[in-house]
C-alpha cells in the first residue's frame, strides 16, 4: 500500500475527506521526525514504538571491488511493531 491508497483507506475509514487525512498524515511525519531529531522515544501502545539508536563507525567492504572502506558513524531510527499490531500480521 503507498501513501495515496493509504490515504483513501483512513479517508474511507474514518468518513473523512482525502484532504484532511493527507494533512494529519503530514503533520504526523513532522511530528516523528522532529522526535527523532530531539533523540526522543515516541511511543503508542498496541500500535508502533519509535527510537533512536547509535552505530559506531566501522569498516565494511566495497562489494564490487573487494577494498575496504570506512563507514561513518550514524544514527538509525528503530520503529517497532506493537502488540495489536504484531496480532494483526499474525492472524
Amino acid at each position: 500500500m503507498n501513501r495515496k491508497e493509504l490515504v483513501a483507506a483512513v479517508a474511507e475509514s474514518a468518513d473523512l475527506e482525502q484532504k484532511t487525512v493527507d494533512a494529519v498524515l503530514r503533520a504526523l511525519q513532522s511530528t516523528l521526525e522532529d522526535a527523532a531529531a530531539k533523540n526522543e522515544k515516541v511511543s503508542v501502545p498496541g500500535f508502533f514504538s519509535l527510537s533512536v539508536g547509535r552505530r559506531e563507525a566501522r569498516e565494511g567492504r566495497n562489494p564490487s571491488t573487494g577494498e575496504t572502506i570506512q563507514i561513518a558513524a550514524a544514527n538509525t531510527v528503530k520503529l517497532t511493531a506493537g502488540s495489536a499490531l504484531k496480532d494483526a500480521a499474525n492472524k
